[in-house]
């Protein structure tokens, strides 16, 4: 078991456990509610489990394993949990026939029980799932850093919020977020690793979009991986640079490093899902039956995302562990260490 250890210095939660969970409560409504109003989402239920070999379940970085679950009624169909519903959405926008402009978001649950538990990670996933319809023409780099830019300014804008009900609590996120490539933090910082020119670039600056992350860069490695179906990675933009996709980065002053909230992006067009299933050496799935129906032109054009819920609370609230915000499963080893630590876990 892999672990990340924490810092030595005393650590005092802001809130109790009775606290924690009523903010976490608050948090959460606040959030959506403005996110849906500001994005013109709509609220849908979401699977918990989809059938495998369609291609809706999501492959992350390819190398994760989804949990199977045997179903006594359909002996004949391999059921697995989700991973996430980057994909799902696309299509369940596609039976609404929504509108352009409009979306869905959903509180999406999963299991990834490959992760490596660590103070950020854990096996059980909560995130706002949301998707967008969107033309052919706004498929561009400005489109994304609008989109961008109004989920940020409802981050902020719950960080007031919870800050104006807890007096413990102190803002601080800056007002803005700054944009910058894949291509050009390698540019700024050569000498590190991807996580490096995070952890840099996001205590310079407090908040960052990282764009273009999944194609390979100038020294023919990805920043970091990115499933080749959902998000567009591979079309050109601006002065060469490819990518319609990035993540919301922060500067956490509680762990004192980068902390990733969001990954989103445009998501990929007829032209380059082949494109990018080429390059990931994955085109047998251009046989299922969810990229048969992207290349038919069945599906709406997308923008969409997933947003921690868990992940933006412990933020919020300046927790230390992400078990601190969340209700899930821990070796007692690293129970028994936190609680050396006086981090509490829900």
């Amino acid at each position: 078991m892999e672990t990340v250890t924490l810092k030595e210095a005393a650590y005092k939660p802001l809130l109790l456990e009775a606290e924690t969970e009523t903010a976490i409560a608050s948090l959460k409504a606040y959030f959506s509610l403005r996110l849906s109003d500001k994005l013109k989402l709509a609220k849908v239920e979401a699977p918990l489990i989809v059938a495998k070999g369609t291609g809706v379940n999501d492959d992350l970085n390819g190398i994760e394993s989804p949990v199977s679950v045997k179903v006594k009624e359909l002996p004949k169909t391999q059921v697995e949990i989700v991973h996430s519903l980057a994909k799902w959405k696309r299509s369940k926008l596609g039976r609404l026939q929504t509108a352009v402009g409009e979306g869905l978001i959903t509180d999406m649950k999963a299991l990834r029980p490959d992760e490596v538990f660590s103070d950020v990670h854990s096996i059980y996933v909560d995130q706002w799932d949301w998707e967008k319809v969107i033309l052919e023409s706004t498929r561009t780099l400005s489109y994304l850093k609008k989109t961008v830019d109004e989920i940020y300014q409802t981050i902020v804008s719950t960080e007031e919020y919870i800050a104006s009900l807890y007096p413990s609590i102190e803002a601080y996120l800056p007002k803005d977020i700054v944009f910058i490539h894949t291509e050009e933090l390698l540019e700024k910082y050569p000498a590190l690793s991807p996580k490096e020119r995070e952890d840099a670039i996001a205590k310079e600056h407090g908040a960052v979009f990282i764009i273009g992350i999944g194609a390979e860069l100038a020294d023919g490695k990805k920043h970091d991986g990115r499933a080749p179906d959902y998000d567009d990675w591979s079309t050109e933009t601006i002065d060469g640079k490819k990518g319609l996709n990035g993540d919301i980065i922060v500067w956490n002053k509680v762990l004192g490093r980068a902390f990733e909230i969001s990954s989103m992006g445009i998501r990929v067009s007829p032209k380059s899902l082949k494109t990018q299933l080429y390059l990931a050496g994955e085109e047998d799935r251009l046989k299922l039956d969810w990229h048969k129906q992207l290349l038919k032109g069945e599906l709406p054009y997308t923008i969409g995302g997933g947003i921690g819920q868990s992940r933006l609370a412990m933020l919020i609230l300046q927790k230390k562990h992400i078990g601190e915000v969340q209700s899930s499963i821990w070796p007692k080893e690293l129970i028994d260490e936190l609680s050396k630590q006086n981090i509490k876990l829900l």
